[in-house]
C-alpha cells in the first residue's frame, strides 16, 4: 500500500540540455555580482589565478560566490522544472 502511494508522488523530473547549463551559468553571474557588491572585504585572504577574471576576488570569495550561485541555479531549475518550463 505504502509502496503504490509513494510511485503515484513521483516528482517531475528533468533532463540535462543547453537550456539547464544556461540557467545555471545565468545564475552564478549573478551572484557574483551580488558578491561583488556586498563582501566587506573581497580582496582578503589567497589570491587566485588570473583574479582579474573573477572581478579581483580572493579564493574564499569566489568560492562563496559559487556557492550562493548553485544554491540559486538548484533552486532556479527546479522551479522552472515543475512550471514545465525546462
Amino acid at each position: 500500500m505504502m509502496t503504490t502511494l509513494l510511485a503515484a508522488a513521483d516528482p517531475a523530473t528533468f533532463t540535462w540540455s543547453p537550456k539547464v547549463a544556461m540557467v545555471m551559468i545565468a545564475c552564478n553571474v549573478l551572484a557574483y555580482a551580488i558578491a561583488r557588491a556586498n563582501i566587506a572585504k573581497p580582496n582578503e585572504g589567497f589570491e587566485i589565478p588570473n583574479a582579474q577574471y573573477f572581478g579581483g576576488m580572493s579564493h574564499a570569495s569566489v568560492v562563496a560566490a559559487n556557492c550562493l550561485g548553485h544554491v540559486l541555479g538548484i533552486g532556479t531549475i527546479l522551479g522552472l522544472a515543475a512550471r514545465g518550463v525546462l
